[in-house]
């Protein structure tokens, strides 16, 4: 078998294989085997008329075509071998060359690979500070508006109320034109004279409503910065229209012993400020370093060369929507719904808003993964236990199906724990690859621990099976060490976890 590679600039390979004449009169002689057995040749017994005859019977162009289907089947994880090739999903049969000697031309995508460059040397500050006492105190407040009553009133905002708010943002300087870009019916607002970090649709908007009574609306124009955190509004200028539906003044209850057992299992009002106390801090810290790990993790990534086909590319992408459609079903809202709401076309959403997100979620997959193997990150069985048991206790308390099987004591299938068990060591890999980037950062890691080992590696699986029809669907892909939601980096979980039937195939087939 004769074996020629040629290189293409995304990250695929093209195969020109060509093999020995006699092997092409094999395959044909095979296929009218295959052919014949499918039905009944007048005059002959099921499988035994001769090679001619069962030629002429169903045509030189369908026993060839069977030929070449039979012979690309065998030749094909052949060659990848041949050629040391380890592709990220099934290849595409390209054309076919020649029939004597039979010579075809695959196309197939390579497994991704990852040079992440001198990561170690990365250095970012950790300035994390534990919550205040105003921040307690804030706290502290919101928690009994939330138990508080309202009441409406005729009367302008003061600071303090509750306004039910129509907004209309609208992209551009012009205030008169342009199509809604937000729109929120019958929206609450807490009117703030001090503005919270996280106040929607922009820090300082609820102090701009004083002063307003119910029917009268207001323009407002905001321009959101280039790394403003939602990425949706990142550097765009918005006219907002607000129109102010109710006024509703709060009545707050007491802050006493009696609040405090109302609340939670608390004895009085210092066992409530020591639970919130303890509550912000490690919620703080959490959404502390989440977001310092993701600023490792980008650095790391812009120093890393990072290789991939675009199949795999259009494989994220296509999870990305897929978890954009799901979260709008939960809020009752179709794709299609909130692509008309957005007034936006959807190649231009899944070109300027999907991808992108794919790119940055994949990236960081591929980068952490190569990490994860680089470094030798283990995990202990006593430690991935323990993961499964909480991983297993938290499905039973959240899902119906999990708390039938906890109850009623049904034996749960082998492919469900499985699959809890990938979930379970992709959570804990993840906490033990982010934990180890975060000593790496903060300059506490001590390299003399690690065994080095080359840094390339790749990241996908051999996939010994070519697509004939150009498609790209069935490829198989490795278990993606993270999740993240809009590019951020959440949970870890499979990416793919096929069941055990499923995997079984997949393992035949190549």
């Amino acid at each position: 078998m004769k074996i020629e590679k040629q290189l293409q600039d995304d990250h695929q390979v093209k195969l020109i294989v060509e093999v020995e004449s006699e092997r092409m009169e094999a395959s044909m002689h095979h296929a009218a085997r295959k052919l014949a057995a499918r039905g009944k040749i007048p005059g002959f017994r099921p499988g035994k008329a001769p090679y001619d005859v069962i030629r002429r019977f169903y045509g030189e162009s369908a026993v060839k075509e069977k030929a070449i289907d039979l012979l690309v089947d065998e030749v094909y994880p052949k060659a990848l071998d041949q050629a040391s090739i380890k592709p990220a999903a099934p290849g595409i049969l390209e054309s076919v060359d020649s029939i004597v000697p039979p010579k075809f031309t695959f196309k197939v995508p390579l497994a991704p690979t990852v040079e992440l460059g001198d990561y170690r040397s990365i250095r970012l500050p950790y300035d994390w500070k534990e919550p205040d006492d105003q921040e307690l105190e804030t706290a502290i407040e919101d928690l009994r508006r939330a138990y508080g009553t309202t009441e409406t009133v005729d009367r302008a905002i003061q600071d303090g109320d509750f306004a039910l708010v129509d907004i209309i943002g609208k992209k551009g300087l012009d205030k008169e034109n342009g199509s809604p870009f937000i729109e929120r019916k019958d929206y609450a607002v807490f009117i703030h004279k001090v503005a919270p970090p996280d106040e929607w649709p922009f820090i300082g908007f609820s102090e701009k409503l004083i002063g307003l009574q119910a029917g009268e609306g207001k323009n407002l124009f905001y321009e959101y910065s280039e790394d403003y955190h939602d990425e949706k509004l990142r550097g765009y200028a918005i006219n907002f229209v607000v129109t102010v539906k109710t006024v509703r003044v709060i009545t707050l209850p007491e802050l006493d012993d009696e609040f405090a057992k109302m609340v939670g299992a608390f004895e009085n009002v210092q066992a409530l400020r020591d639970a919130l106390r303890a509550n912000l801090t490690q919620t703080s810290k959490g959404d502390y370093d989440n977001e310092y790990i993701t600023r490792v993790i980008d650095k790391i990534t812009e120093g890393a060369d990072i290789k991939y086909p675009p199949q795999v590319l259009e494989e994220e992408s296509n999870r990305v929507l897929e978890n954009l459609t799901h979260s709008l079903k939960k809020r009752g809202l179709e794709l299609d719904t909130y692509l008309k709401m957005r007034q936006v076309d959807r190649e231009k959403f899944l070109a300027e808003e999907i991808r992108p997100q794919a790119v940055r979620g994949l990236e960081r997959r591929l980068v952490l993964e190569e990490i994860a193997r680089t470094d030798k990150i283990k995990l202990d069985k006593k430690s991935l236990g323990t993961e499964f048991n909480q991983t297993w206790g938290a499905l039973a308390a959240n899902d119906e199906k999990f708390n039938k099987i906890t109850r009623g004591g049904t034996k749960a299938s082998k492919d469900l724990i499985d699959a809890v068990a990938m979930e379970s060591a992709n959570r804990l890999m993840t906490r033990r690859v982010l934990d180890h980037l975060k000593t790496i950062a903060m300059g506490m890691f001590k390299e003399t621990t690690l065994e080095e080992k080359p840094q390339k590696r790749t990241s996908a699986k051999r996939t010994g099976s070519v697509l004939k029809d150009r498609s790209t669907s069935g490829s198989k892909k490795p278990i993606s060490l993270i999740k993240t939601n809009n590019g951020e980096i959440t949970s870890i979980s499979p990416a793919l976890i096929k069941k055990r039937k499923e995997s079984k195939n997949e393992s035949n087939e190549g």
